[in-house]
């Protein structure tokens, strides 16, 4: 099979599938998505012959375009546009989530500083705001104090981009010092882990301690749920423990896997998407 892989950088992620697919034999074209002009009247010439396209590019902007092109070319691409652009944007993730009827966290979504102000003053102290775009943690706010919650409003409000302009208000979970990361291909689970720390944010990339999981039938059911309300793929859920049940706080469309790799050794992550990947080239 032809594979292509839509870059911005090789990762450790990447490079993991490169070996993967090139030791089963199949032709891989590598292809960083900032060299070719996408002409939206014919297809790029380094896109001829691909079965199938993955998309890893880092940024959730030229992901959720680079994905829709493909699309448009009818070069089958995962994950889809539309899963794409649902994980990019948390409100319209989290939206996802609820109306599939998928614990997650309650949230408000304002539109000035004076209503998000009183969003925060209704769920109370603490509670969490986070951009609406975003990964790793970044930008993401627990907010212990009114005053607090006036100084972020503030530099949200002077110092960002329009984005910035919309505030996701959450409320705070109260969870153990970790949450479960679940990696699910078309809403099948691949594997599972833990990730650890004494801060509040418990994302690898921060520097969390992982650990596999075993997903009891609870966790499965909630990882399976939220991946087929985004619209499936190759996905990451994140989800936290709550009174002997899980909500899910987000879905991630890019997601990277050698954390979970190494922290699953029963199970070779790479070579699990790669099956996945061949059936979705094969079908």
């Amino acid at each position: 099979m032809h594979f292509g892989l839509l870059y911005t950088r090789i990762r450790e992620d990447e490079r993991l599938l490169l070996d993967e697919l090139r030791d089963r034999g199949h032709e891989v074209t590598k292809i960083d998505a900032r060299d070719p002009p996408f002409h939206l009247e014919e297809t790029p010439a380094v896109l001829d012959g691909i079965d199938l396209a993955v998309n890893r590019c880092m940024e959730s902007s030229r992901s959720r375009y680079v994905t829709l092109l493909l699309d448009g070319y009818g070069v089958p691409v995962v994950n889809g546009p539309e899963t794409a652009a649902t994980c990019a944007d948390k409100v319209r993730g989290s939206l996802a989530l609820l109306r599939a009827g998928v614990p997650t966290p309650r949230t408000t979504i304002a539109f000035s500083t004076d209503a998000a102000l009183a969003a925060i003053e209704e769920f109370g102290y603490p509670c969490v705001m986070k951009p609406v775009t975003g990964s790793w943690g970044r930008l993401v706010s627990r907010i212990d104090t009114r005053s607090a919650a006036e100084t972020v409003l503030e530099h949200k409000e002077v110092l960002g981009g329009y984005e910035h302009k919309v505030f996701y208000v959450q409320e705070y979970v109260e969870k153990p010092d970790r949450d479960v990361r679940v990696l699910t291909c078309d809403a099948e689970p691949v594997a599972a882990m833990t990730r650890s720390s004494e801060h509040w944010l418990t994302n690898a990339a921060r520097g969390a301690r992982t650990a596999a999981f075993d997903l009891d039938g609870a966790a499965h059911d909630v990882a399976v749920r939220a991946s087929e309300a985004v619209g499936g793929g190759m996905l990451g859920v994140d989800l936290m423990e709550v009174d002997g049940g899980y909500v899910c706080h987000e879905v991630n469309s890019g997601v990277e896997f050698k954390s979970l790799n190494g922290a699953v050794p029963d199970v070779d992550v790479p070579a699990r998407i790669v099956d996945w990947l061949e059936s979705r080239a094969g079908g």
